[in-house]
C-alpha cells in the first residue's frame, strides 16, 4: 500500500461530506483520481439522481484518468439505477488501480470490485472503512432494518443537567453548537421531541442555520393524547415541513383537529412500534432532541445508536434537571463503556459523539 493511500482516501471522505443532506436515501460518496503522485480529478455525489462521484472525477480528469489510481469511499456500483453503472465508466477510462473504503451493502448494487478485477484492474478494499460506514450510517444500517437509525442529541451543563432549577427555557450552549445542531438536522429524515419540549419551547425544528437539505426533515412530536396545540409554531408551519404526532391513546377530537390542520397522527403503544411506523413512512434516520422522559424511554427500549452531547462550561448545581433521570439504571461495575467516535470543541462548548450500537 502506498504511503499516500490514507491521505487520498481521507480527501475522498471530505469530498463525500459535501453531499450532506442531498443524497438520501442514497449514500454520500467521494472520489479522487491520482496519477504520478498528483490529483488529476475529484468528485462527489452532489444530489440524489445526479452523477456519481466516480463519474464526476473521471470527467474532471479526462485523458489523465488512464493509468491512474481511483480512491472512492464506496464500491463503484455495478447496476443500472438512476444512472448507468459506474464500474463501466471506470473500466472504459483505463484506470489502473481502484482503492475502495467500503463495499456496497446492497445486493443489487454491489459486485463492482469483481467486475473491476475481471477487467484486470488492481483493487484494494477496507481503507478507512469505519469512517466511510459511519458517514453513511443510516444507509449501512437500513437495508433490512425495521426502524430508523436514531441519534440522540443533548445539550448539557458540566454537571449533566439540561436545565436549571427554575425549569425556565434557556440555551446552554453557544451559537457554534447551535449551527452544528442544524447541520445534524439537515442530515436526518426526521427530528423528534416530546410534548413537554413542544409546550415549553414551541420550537420550529426546521433547518435554518445550515445549508438547506434536499428534503426538509419531518417534525415528530411524541404526544400521548395528541395535545399538541393547533396554534403551535409546528402546526402553523406544517406546509413548510411535515408534522407527525405519535400518540399512545390520542383524544379523538384532538387527533381529528390536528389532521385537519395538516398533521399526521400515528397511534403506537411503544417507542419500538412508533419507530417501526415512522420507518414505513420513509424515515430512515431520526434525530431525537427530546427531554429527560423521552430520552429515558428511548434508552430503555435500546433504540439509540449514536449519542451526541454538547457540553457547556457551566455548573447548574442543586435542583437542576438531570438529563438521564429516567434512563435505565446500571451499576458502575457492569455499565458498558461506550466508544467515543468524536470529541472536539465547538465554539466555547465541547461536542462528543458516543457509539451506543455497532454498524
Amino acid at each position: 500500500m502506498a504511503l499516500d493511500d490514507g491521505a487520498y482516501m481521507r480527501r475522498a471522505l471530505d469530498l463525500a461530506r459535501l453531499g450532506w443532506g442531498h443524497t438520501a436515501p442514497n449514500p454520500m460518496v467521494g472520489a479522487v483520481l491520482v496519477r504520478d503522485g498528483a490529483i488529476v480529478g475529484e468528485g462527489y455525489h452532489a444530489r440524489l439522481g445526479g452523477d456519481h462521484a466516480e463519474v464526476v472525477a473521471l470527467r474532471a480528469a479526462g485523458a489523465r484518468a488512464a493509468g491512474a489510481t481511483l480512491y472512492v469511499t464506496l464500491e463503484p456500483c455495478a447496476h443500472e439505477g438512476r444512472t448507468p453503472p459506474c464500474v463501466d465508466a471506470v473500466i472504459a477510462a483505463g484506470v489502473r488501480r481502484v482503492v475502495v473504503a467500503a463495499r456496497d451493502p446492497h445486493p443489487v448494487a454491489r459486485g463492482g470490485l469483481e467486475r473491476l478485477a475481471a477487467a484486470g484492474i488492481e483493487t484494494t478494499t477496507g481503507l478507512e472503512a469505519a469512517a466511510a460506514r459511519e458517514l453513511n450510517a443510516p444507509f449501512f444500517f437500513g437495508l433490512d432494518a425495521d426502524r430508523p437509525w436514531v441519534t440522540l442529541k443533548l445539550a448539557l451543563s458540566i454537571d449533566g443537567a439540561v436545565g436549571d432549577a427554575t425549569r425556565a427555557p434557556a440555551r446552554l450552549t453557544g451559537p457554534a453548537a447551535g449551527r452544528e445542531v442544524h447541520r445534524l438536522r439537515a442530515g436526518a429524515s426526521a427530528v423528534a421531541i416530546g410534548l413537554g419540549t413542544a409546550l415549553t419551547d414551541d420550537p420550529l425544528l426546521t433547518v435554518r442555520d445550515a445549508p438547506a437539505p434536499r428534503v426538509a426533515p419531518m417534525r415528530v412530536v411524541f404526544d400521548r393524547t395528541a395535545r399538541l396545540p393547533l396554534e403551535s409554531r409546528l402546526i402553523r408551519t406544517v406546509a413548510e415541513a411535515p408534522v407527525t404526532v405519535v400518540s399512545t391513546a390520542p383524544d379523538p377530537g384532538r387527533a381529528s383537529a390536528l389532521e385537519r390542520a395538516g398533521a399526521a397522527v400515528v397511534v403506537a403503544p411503544t417507542v419500538v412500534e412508533a419507530l417501526r411506523a415512522l420507518r414505513t413512512r420513509g424515515v430512515r434516520s431520526l434525530l431525537l432532541e427530546g427531554g429527560p422522559r423521552l430520552v429515558g424511554a428511548f434508552l430503555d427500549a435500546c433504540v439509540v445508536d449514536r449519542l451526541v452531547i454538547f457540553q457547556a462550561p457551566v455548573l447548574l448545581g442543586s435542583g437542576a434537571e438531570p438529563a438521564f433521570a429516567f434512563a435505565p439504571p446500571a451499576t458502575a461495575a457492569a455499565a458498558p463503556r461506550r466508544p467515543v467516535l468524536e470529541h472536539r470543541s465547538v465554539g466555547g462548548d465541547w461536542m462528543t459523539v458516543y457509539a451506543l450500537s455497532t454498524l
